[in-house]
């Protein structure tokens, strides 16, 4: 979907994540939980409907379609970790009164934080296989281990201490990127479901429910993300997607990016911004002066197409966004995508095939008018 500019993969045309499955790899998955099909041979689905979905691209990602869900199968091969209920006070929504469509699982700390084992490894190799272009490996940000349990979801046998929790934390990550440099990856890209909910009050109430103080965690959150790419190597490019909840096409946090912009444009130390402005509950367009807050030299990818309901936006409408965009990061900075994957969780959004094609292709569309080549 793109061509790389610098040193670095830049892309004009952008894709989030994931991609809703095809019905074979859906039955498969079945089959397999149902125990009918061994583990070696749904992979032999996925790897084939892995390779269909890199010809339909350009920027490759492999649509997380050997993931159920797009955070849990990496966090549960940390060791030390245990996925637990979902949490009751963070639901998803289609609209501020409705009840929860979904509710995202929560995470405890039992043993001690460590990764003895490449998680992502396997699957950008066989990525890799698949492409020439640059492919692209998305992992879940580590606040995702704390967030929705807080101090009581960690063991305090195992950690009286925080630090140490996240010194390991850490040093997991670190050792994850290690290894898939070393692999010849060189996009990353982070994303973060936590960050942007203290934006919304609501959230923020939870947050104080745990014992913690929103501004005070998002500042830890920052440093910890920042420690975990620490140690990437020059070449690496890091992305940092900034979600509002996307599940069955429903959300969970509302709200601007101005009351947060400043902690986190100015502090984290990635190499570009993946921001959703989808709508105006997501990310209120009207204050894009947020964007002064992100360092001179730094992408913004501006997720400016939905993911959650099939109508394609209009284009002169995007363009007109992009523009507003530029007044404050310079346009050769600026990028264009969905505001989020189509099927963070296996059953997708509430779209068709054919709807995500065309959301792709309007992506690319747009890029190449906006800068001449996507």
């Amino acid at each position: 979907m793109a061509t790389s500019l610098g040193a670095k993969p830049f892309f004009r045309a952008e894709q989030v994540g994931s991609l809703l499955r095809p019905a074979r790899l859906l039955e498969a998955r079945s089959r397999w939980k149902a125990g009918e099909i061994t583990r070696d041979a749904l992979r032999a689905v996925e790897d084939q409907a892995i390779r269909e979905v890199v010809r339909m691209q350009e920027d490759i990602v492999d649509g997380d379609f050997r993931r159920e869900n797009w955070w849990v199968d990496f966090i549960e091969r940390i060791d030390g970790i245990k996925i637990a209920e979902p949490d009751a006070a963070s639901g998803f929504k289609s609209s501020g009164d409705d009840k929860p469509a979904y509710l995202p699982k929560n995470v405890l700390t039992v043993g001690k934080i460590g990764r003895a084992h490449a998680i992502t490894g396997d699957d950008f190799d066989m990525l890799r296989s698949t492409t020439r272009r640059t492919p692209k490996v998305t992992i879940p940000s580590p606040s995702r281990i704390h967030y929705h349990g807080g101090r009581a979801a960690v063991s305090r046998d195992v950690y009286p201490e925080m630090d140490e929790f996240w010194a390991d934390v850490a040093a997991a990550y670190q050792s994850e990127i290690a290894d898939l440099e070393a692999r010849g990856c060189t996009y990353i890209q982070i994303d973060d479901p936590v960050i942007t909910y203290f934006v919304d009050e609501s959230l923020n109430k939870n947050v104080r429910a745990l014992g913690e103080e929103p501004a005070d965690l998002m500042r830890t959150y920052v440093r910890v993300i920042n420690d975990c790419i620490a140690k990437r190597k020059p070449g690496t490019y890091v992305g940092f997607h900034l979600c509002r909840g996307n599940a069955l096409s429903t959300w969970i946090g509302s709200g601007g990016y101005d009351s947060v912009a400043g902690p986190i444009f100015g502090a984290l130390d990635v190499d570009a911004f993946f921001l959703e402005y989808d709508d105006e509950r997501s990310g209120d367009f009207r204050a894009i002066e947020a964007l002064r807050h992100v360092p001179q030299g730094k992408k913004v990818v501006l997720g400016l197409i939905t993911t959650k309901f099939a109508p394609l936006e209009d284009k002169d409408a995007l363009k007109r966004r992009i523009d507003d965009a530029s007044r404050f990061v310079p346009m050769e900075d600026l990028a264009i995508s969905p505001q989020c994957g189509f099927a963070s969780i296996v059953e997708g959004n509430k779209i068709t095939v054919d709807d995500e094609r065309a959301k792709l292709a309007l992506v690319v569309e747009v890029a190449r008018e906006v800068w001449g080549a996507a």
